[in-house]
């Protein structure tokens, strides 16, 4: 553990009205708020929101200069409120860290207490960053549908921007668990990437909207996870099958919403909603203690790319281009 009390991060600036650059600077702990729990980070991922707090949108970061960085993965340094000891490994997924709390995208984070939870015994931290929130969203979608009844012998699961953090990972997770995956993605040229995650099938992400203005279409998939909205979302639960359920978690195409009823009740389905950022944390435990045993991928790590804290600026640039393929992991401290 450092001793030191200064700090690397990746610090975003409003250098003129609507224009902010991204820049690794040294800070020091006294930039930190105050806060209980002290955690020197070692990990951290990349997500979408971190790209827009990184562009300046103040729905996500009203207060710059700012560190985004909504996921953390590191060693316990102090905790005031005694729930941790020194030395503990950690996870933070979440809350406010990284929208207007300082997040894991610094070398160092203070945070209240009870935003964090202990690293499983089975995961490394950095395997905990592979998943990340994207992950956790993932196996929250999943865990969802199987409580409403969900399971691999009703047919296939649609999975939406799966190329993408979470839909890669959701695809990976359904495959183990025993389920037929379709894919649906812009990017048909990772076709060979999405079925060596687990789908049986690639489908061109905008086949989902040839159902059009129709209140119904066939019925061609028995669940969905879907992370874009829009229309997709809204043609999405047009074709699911009878008794099936949609895991709504995103908004990359849009958050409106435009269809009629008919499909909820003259087909009993079910949109969910999943929120992956205030769940209660007995919430979060319960869903880390699925992903640390039978949602646990063997080889995690061949879904993410592993980057430095220094190659983070141009990474965020490719949420924004809608360039992303998988999940990216930071080394803070490599």
């Amino acid at each position: 553990m450092s001793n030191s009390t200064t700090f690397k991060a990746l610090v975003v600036r409003e250098v003129s009205d609507g224009e902010f650059n991204k820049s690794i600077q040294t800070r020091n702990l006294s930039d930190l708020p105050e806060n209980d729990l002290l955690i020197e980070v070692h990990y951290s991922s990349l997500n979408y929101k971190d790209a827009m707090s990184a562009a300046g949108n103040k729905m996500i970061t009203k207060n710059y200069p700012h560190t985004p960085g909504i996921d953390a993965a590191g060693i316990v340094i102090s905790d005031k409120s005694g729930t941790f000891t020194a030395g503990q490994e950690v996870l933070v997924f979440g809350y406010d860290l990284g929208m207007d709390t300082p997040g894991g995208l610094g070398q160092m984070i203070s945070i209240p207490a009870d935003w964090a939870l202990p690293c499983p015994s089975s995961l490394t931290l950095k395997e905990a960053m592979c998943y990340g929130t994207g992950g956790l969203t993932a196996a929250l979608c999943i865990q969802k549908l199987e409580k409403i009844g969900a399971k691999p012998s009703d047919g296939s699961v649609a999975v939406t921007g799966a190329t993408g953090g979470v839909g890669s990972i959701s695809i990976a997770i359904l495959k183990q668990l025993g389920y037929d995956v379709i894919a649906f993605s812009g990017k048909t040229e990772q076709s060979a990437h999405l079925k060596n995650l687990g789908a049986s099938e690639v489908r061109h992400r905008d086949t989902i909207n040839e159902v059009g203005s129709r209140p119904v279409g066939r019925e061609l998939w028995a669940n969905a996870i879907d992370t874009l909205g829009g229309d997709y979302l809204a043609n999405l639960l047009k074709q699911t099958k009878s008794g099936g359920a949609v895991s709504a978690c995103g908004l990359a195409s849009s958050t409106e919403l435009d269809m009629t009823v008919l499909p909820f009740i003259i087909r009993g389905i079910s949109l969910l909603g999943i929120d992956s950022v205030t769940i209660p944390l007995p919430e979060k435990q319960e869903i880390w203690a699925r992903v640390a045993t039978d949602m646990k991928l063997p080889d995690i790590e061949q879904y993410c790319e592993e980057i430095t804290l220094e190659q983070t600026p141009e990474y965020l640039e490719r949420f924004i281009a809608n360039k992303v393929v998988g999940r990216y992991v930071v080394n803070v401290r490599g």
